[in-house]
């Protein structure tokens, strides 16, 4: 069994429900894992601001990975700025070029704040529709489950993750990490430890040292229980 000194979390569907509300059972198992001096580390495909809001107010303090690797931050560090990893040269151009392909395909709102890749909702438009309209360029299309991601291929969560925890001097191998869907399977390969929650992709279930009896959050408060908090 892993030494774990840190735990790494997904948002949306890991420590949040289908309706992306925030599970309280995740929360709470966070806060008393950091009681115990085991820090935990919020990796997600969202905005820089929208993931330094969950980690004030879930109250977990080894930092954040945004835009699914594109960026990382911890507060304290880096003069307080955000660390932006990934390039959007080649992601703009992609954007420009689906939107002339595909152009009922709806942005995300927050695409405004992203800073290295782009996003859309999955309402009218399939992922490999996606796919194929960008083809041509050196971008990868990730499905969080809940928004279509058009990233720098240079940059994943897990290498993100991995620098991000430089700053703590966490090695990955001791972080366990959980998650649940296709652009987390990056982070989990790296990490110590792999746990899928129960709602997981198949994809991420084959690789994950533990998966879960139950789902989201609960999940998530589960593994914590099991291998943190030794309930």
């Amino acid at each position: 069994m892993v030494n774990i000194e840190a735990i790494a979390v997904d948002i949306d569907g890991t420590i949040t429900d289908g309706h992306r509300r925030l599970c309280i059972s995740a929360m709470k198992a966070i806060r008393e894992a950091e009681n115990c001096g085991i820090p935990t580390a919020i990796v997600t495909g969202n905005v820089a601001n929208f993931a330094y809001a969950a980690e004030v107010f879930i109250g977990s303090s080894a930092g954040i990975v945004f835009e699914n690797g594109g960026g990382i931050f911890k507060e304290g560090e880096n003069n307080n700025e955000i660390l932006v990893l990934g390039d959007k040269t080649e992601v703009d151009k992609a954007h420009n070029h689906l939107l002339e392909e595909i152009p009922h395909i709806m942005v995300s709102s927050d695409n405004q704040f992203r800073v290295s890749e782009k996003c859309y909702y999955k309402d009218n438009v399939k992922r490999d529709e996606v796919a194929k309209a960008v083809e041509d360029y050196n971008v990868k299309v990730y499905d969080s489950g809940f928004a279509l991601h058009i990233t720098d291929p240079n940059v994943n969560k897990g290498t993100s993750l991995e620098k991000l925890l430089e700053w703590s001097n966490i090695p990955i191998d001791n972080v366990m990490a959980i998650g649940d869907s296709e652009n987390d399977i990056e982070f989990l390969k790296h990490s110590g430890f792999k746990v899928a929650v129960a709602n997981s992709d198949l994809r991420l279930k084959n690789i994950a040292d533990y998966n879960c009896s139950k789902k989201y959050g609960d999940g998530v408060s589960e593994a914590i229980h099991k291998f943190v908090l030794n309930d």
